[in-house]
């Protein structure tokens, strides 16, 4: 096995119960293990949260975190990928002044280069949406940050996997 730390994005499916978010990142906290980005969602079930969690570590500690949140969580099922398994993404969204969207042609530009879009105008502020890799993102907010960003967020990534990992038949039989 590998003694090289690699970036892993881990789904986690579960039913919603309180405490569970606590509960799993403890988990890679016990064992001094930084959690990079975390995001939880409902899935495509309904009842069902999806936990994605980007960790970067070797693979043996991987396989071991994995078996700690199966025994320690409740869950539907936990499994891991690396990078060229699944495709992802992040979302983020600026608040910027409205004068600048007018008055600075360069905003415009740097907003349809980014493949962003404009979600909101009013007399105060513009708010810009962004989805794309996390390289995407930071460059967009380096190109904006002349300009002076009002708010700024970001979501953690997200994923979907490549293959089929019959996932759907597993989660729609704990549906029924």
């Amino acid at each position: 096995m590998s003694k090289e730390n690699k970036q892993y994005t881990v789904s986690i499916y579960t039913e919603n119960n309180i405490g569970l978010l606590n509960r799993i990142s403890a988990i890679f906290q016990r064992r001094h293990m930084n959690i990079e980005s975390l995001n939880t969602s409902p899935s495509e079930i309904e009842g069902v949260s999806r936990f994605t969690i980007v960790v970067r570590i070797t693979e043996s500690q991987m396989k071991k975190i994995i078996g700690q949140i199966e025994k320690q969580v409740e869950v539907i099922k936990a499994y891991y990928h690396t990078e060229d398994e699944i495709i992802y993404q992040e979302s983020c969204i600026f608040k910027m002044k409205s004068g600048l969207l007018f008055d600075e042609r360069q905003i415009q530009n740097i907003i349809k280069e980014s493949n962003s879009r404009i979600v909101t105008v009013n007399r105060e502020f513009f708010v810009i949406e962004k989805s794309g890799r996390k390289e995407e993102i930071d460059l967009l907010h380096r190109e904006l940050s002349v300009f002076g960003i009002m708010q700024f967020t970001r979501s953690g990534r997200i994923a979907v996997t490549k293959e089929e990992m019959k996932i759907s038949t597993m989660l729609e039989a704990f549906q029924n």
